[in-house]
């Protein structure tokens, strides 16, 4: 099972966002076009032409202005956990990029991945927090409230640039790339310019490129089974490894499984939110199969004996302060 050839070029653009040569130069007219387009945009939901809707409660949208993924959904799930730990009540509304259904509906324990999304059925398992997803985010809110009217506050995951939804508190979430050449799609990896008002800055990586607030990364020291039994990872250390991850940046991955001493006989990098419907059992026989808690739901239906290796995502505390001080101070008014 290799690495697909659409995965590739995607690399490849992604590469060369990170500077400005000859292909960026070539797309920048088109990043001056988009760069039009969405700020007429802005402009429309400015002036009221196009609607934005306040849903009653707080809103924290979790997003980012660069293509591709950052680390949002660990940072959703986080912010969740954190404030459940507070004793709010909160629910997270999704687009559910990914899944094969379409319209409003919930998330729940037993949802199939196809019908959900990976990312909100992980969210949703590992928080146990009310989900919903519809394409439009505004929509699953109010679904969420209808259903659940006791909820505090809502998380979004994405939907920075959504604008049909009101929100009290944005926050920009950065990797290793930070703003990558600084230009806009498709001559860049920018969705809208940078820097632009925000309310907290987090960054993922390990070398923020500026400013902002920090978090740590790693994986746990466990594996899981599909009936939920832990499997120390030293355990596994002698044992014919293969790695399979349908994730943003696989290699992060592999990496990490590296540095808790295990090696890899296989490492398997399929696209993002991969539905695993192609998986056969020859691409890894012989091997223990190694994956992430975002791609267990789908690979356990054709692989039951993989393990999932669960990542500790942790913002530094005083993401958590900053974040409460400025909930505290929202009053219940919406910004839009």
């Amino acid at each position: 099972m290799g690495r697909p050839g659409g995965t590739i070029a995607l690399a490849s653009l992604q590469h060369a966002w990170l500077r400005r040569g000859a292909l960026a130069w070539l797309l920048w007219p088109l990043s001056v076009l988009y760069g039009g387009l969405t700020a007429f945009r802005r402009t429309l939901f400015r002036f009221g032409i196009l609607r934005t809707e306040r849903l009653g409660v707080p809103v924290v949208v979790v997003g980012n202005v660069v293509a591709g993924g950052s680390g949002k959904t660990p940072v959703v799930m986080a912010i969740a956990r954190h404030l459940q730990s507070r004793g709010i009540r909160v629910g997270v509304v999704s687009r559910g990029h990914g899944r094969s259904t379409t319209g409003c509906r919930e998330v729940l324990d037993d949802s199939a991945p196809a019908d959900a999304g990976d990312e909100p059925l992980l969210i949703r398992r590992s928080t146990a927090a009310p989900v919903f997803v519809a394409e439009r985010r505004v929509e699953a809110g109010r679904a969420l409230l209808a259903r659940h009217p006791d909820t505090q506050v809502i998380v979004s995951d994405d939907g920075l640039q959504h604008l049909a939804m009101a929100r009290n508190i944005e926050i920009c979430v950065f990797d290793d790339r930070g703003t990558g050449n600084g230009w806009l799609l498709p001559a860049g990896p920018l969705r809208e310019r940078w820097p632009r008002p925000c309310d907290l800055v987090l960054h993922t990586g390990l070398n923020p490129a500026f400013a902002g607030f920090t978090a740590t990364r790693s994986l746990a020291d466990y594996a899981l089974k599909s009936d939920g039994t832990r499997v120390p990872l030293v355990e596994l250390a002698d044992q014919r490894l293969a790695a399979v991850a349908a994730i943003a940046k696989p290699e992060a991955f592999f990496d990490m499984l590296g540095q808790r001493g295990l090696r890899l006989q296989r490492c398997i990098a399929l696209p993002d939110h991969h539905d695993f419907e192609d998986w056969t059992p020859s691409a890894t026989r012989g091997c223990t199969v190694l994956c992430t808690e975002k791609d267990a739901a789908k690979l356990w239906r054709k692989a039951p004996d993989a393990l999932a290796v669960p990542l500790l995502f942790e913002p530094e505390p005083a993401f958590f302060s900053a974040l409460d001080a400025k909930l505290s101070s929202t009053d219940g008014h919406q910004a839009a």
